[in-house]
């Protein structure tokens, strides 16, 4: 058998703790060896529910037990506020090793582009973790547009949004733009990454950047609507004010419409401590499904299994060599300037208006 990839992951918030460390460890190809974080309440969870892994407080500290010998590893995971991913991916790469960055990556495309760029020059993997794409409503709808039953697609509204005017409680809360803060960054990186893999490049984009309360420090409650080279127009919400969430997906085509509420269940079930490996897990229940209608009768649509263990599945392949990529980091880095220009535009709006538009020449990203 051969050896599993060595792991750290860095931060053990609700990326690092929720996510990460129960898909790597979880895994057989990977091996969860370290886990960094400087909290003390973290790295007394992270001990009880990793005994095996070493418990580090910095990244300066990881990356020196790595040049003693003390350590070795295969793979860094950033699961750390986005301002901090550039200097602990150039880290990791001097050293060889393999980078998983959350989304929405870095805070700009420029950065991103050239983090790129020097891990092609290191000879090592990058990749973002946009889990988003194994949700369970998003993998029932691209089967169903797959289907043909909706026919030809024209909108397609997407939210995700909950009651938490109080704020985060994190770094989220105090974060600015040029650190990848605000909502948009946020999940604008998940509402629009799905968009563009479900209806292909943007030619145009329009947007509505809030701030709810007046000690934020980047938007919290924000609209996008994006207009696809297809001719589909996505419209996409995003939000911690709303007590009444909308659907969470709703789509219209010319031969019928589909409609799902509420979030995937995935996050709340690893945050309770469910096995991603058990047979219960991604499967949403009955309630939770989606109706299709095509005017006249209506039926509720059996949804696919939520697959947040694909993307480390993915990633093992990729690592030797016998597949692509879970997520090509060039899909982020467009993303990133969909979402740099639509604050940029809000930057320089009248003063009375929130609102930001964009039209471009060319598609801001290759479908697939």
């Amino acid at each position: 058998m051969p050896r599993p990839f060595r792991t750290a992951i860095l931060g053990f918030g609700i990326s690092g703790k929720v996510f990460h460390a129960p898909l790597v460890a979880a895994n057989g190809d990977f091996s969860l060896d370290v886990i960094v974080t400087a909290d003390p309440q973290r790295a007394q969870d992270a001990r009880a529910s990793y005994p095996t892994a070493r418990i580090v407080g910095t990244s300066a500290e990881l990356f020196a037990l790595i040049d003693s010998g003390e350590v070795e590893l295969d793979v860094v995971v950033l699961g750390t506020p986005p301002g901090t991913h550039a200097e602990q991916a150039r880290q990791a790469f001097a050293r060889g090793l393999h980078v998983v960055a959350d989304k929405p990556f870095v805070p700009t495309s420029s950065e991103g582009a050239l983090l790129l760029r020097e891990a092609a020059d290191a000879g090592v993997l990058l990749t973002v973790f946009q889990n988003r794409r194994w949700d369970a409503d998003f993998l029932t709808l691209g089967k169903l547009l797959a289907s043909g039953e909706l026919g030809d697609v024209h909108s397609f509204e997407s939210r995700f949004e909950w009651w938490l005017p109080e704020g985060f409680g994190n770094w989220r809360d105090t974060a600015t733009v040029a650190e990848g803060g605000g909502i948009l960054h946020d999940l604008g990186a998940h509402l629009i990454d799905q968009a563009i893999q479900l209806f292909g490049p943007v030619q145009e984009a329009y947007g509505e950047l809030d701030r709810r309360t007046d000690e934020a420090a980047a938007d919290q409650d924000s609209f996008v609507s994006l207009l696809h080279a297809s001719g589909v127009r996505s419209r996409l919400w995003m939000s911690g004010f709303a007590a009444l969430p909308g659907a969470r997906f709703s789509v219209s085509g010319s031969l019928g419409a589909y409609a799902k509420w509420g979030l995937d269940g995935q996050e709340p079930a690893l945050a309770a401590g469910a096995d991603p490996t058990g047979e219960e897990y991604g499967v949403e229940p009955e309630e939770a499904w989606g109706t299709v209608s095509n005017g006249s009768t209506r039926r509720r649509v059996r949804p696919e299994r939520g697959a947040y263990p694909a993307f480390y599945e993915l990633l093992a392949r990729a690592l030797r060599g016998e597949g692509p990529l879970p997520v090509d980091p060039q899909d982020s880095i467009d993303i990133l300037r969909t979402i740099e220009e639509l604050h940029h535009r809000s930057e320089h709006a009248p003063a009375s208006s929130t609102n930001t538009s964009s039209n471009t020449k060319e598609p801001t990203h290759e479908h697939g």
